[in-house]
């Protein structure tokens, strides 16, 4: 394809609503593509949320979900995301554990009642974030997830952050910052950091589950959340 080509492609994409063009991998799975192009709708990978997908229906998409494995090795139902659908402010931390499992909602054990505190502790509401995972159901024995897996339901969450559009995200713990980010750097060199993500600003941060084994560590994740703070409050015209 020649430059003339691409321009009059470009053009044409616009006029059909397309405003932007991604050279992510998952992007190219949309419209129930596989990796090699071709149609497969059981995978279920649309990973182009439309100008008009709502989480509503990119949880209707998902289904009773049996794409990978972890359907069949214990999981009880779906943990789809929890949170305000207009959060300015997202985290996204690896996979449910037991109690997410049991609940259908994400960070609502030990770890998930310290997340609320860190969330009250910059003077917002759970309920005013929106808080999900990398995968969607629980592995066993909340081992980390396998690349097959997070292949198989990240794309659902590319399409939660297209739909949500924050303006800032926290990857929380190390799995969920060096799979969004594609790294294997790790998180105690991570965290801190400001990424761009699909258009939000991303910071790295432990996982409130490390802080329950290691308190000492809660000064640096205060330090990440003023930061995130600041973040907020420079997107709001504030100094």
């Amino acid at each position: 394809m020649d430059r003339d080509q691409l321009v009059e492609h470009l053009r044409f994409a616009s006029a059909l609503g397309v405003d932007g063009v991604s050279r992510d991998p998952a992007w190219r799975l949309r419209n129930g593509a596989s990796a090699s192009g071709t149609p497969d709708a059981a995978e279920g990978h649309e990973a182009l949320a439309s100008a008009s997908e709502t989480l509503p229906t990119i949880r209707e998409d998902i289904g009773d979900c049996t794409r990978c494995k972890l359907h069949q090795l214990g999981r009880k139902q779906i943990v789809f995301g929890v949170g305000s659908p207009d959060a300015a402010l997202m985290f996204i931390g690896e996979a449910p554990g037991a109690d997410e499992d049991i609940q259908g909602e994400p960070f609502v054990g030990r770890a998930g009642q310290l997340l609320t505190r860190i969330i009250e502790a910059i003077g917002l509401r759970r309920e005013d974030v929106y808080i999900a995972n990398v995968i969607k159901c629980r592995p066993p024995q909340n081992r980390n997830p396998e690349p097959d897996e997070v292949e198989t339901c990240e794309p659902f969450l590319f399409r939660q952050v297209d739909a949500l559009k924050p303006r800032v995200i926290v990857a929380l713990g190390k799995f969920a910052a060096q799979t969004l980010l594609r790294t294997s750097e790790p998180i105690s060199r991570l965290r801190g950091r400001v990424c761009d993500y699909r258009g939000a600003k991303l910071i790295p941060t432990f996982h409130p589950a490390y802080l329950l084994r290691n308190p000492s560590s809660k000064r640096q994740v205060w330090e990440d959340m003023k930061l995130v703070s600041e973040l907020l409050r420079a997107d709001d015209g504030h100094t």
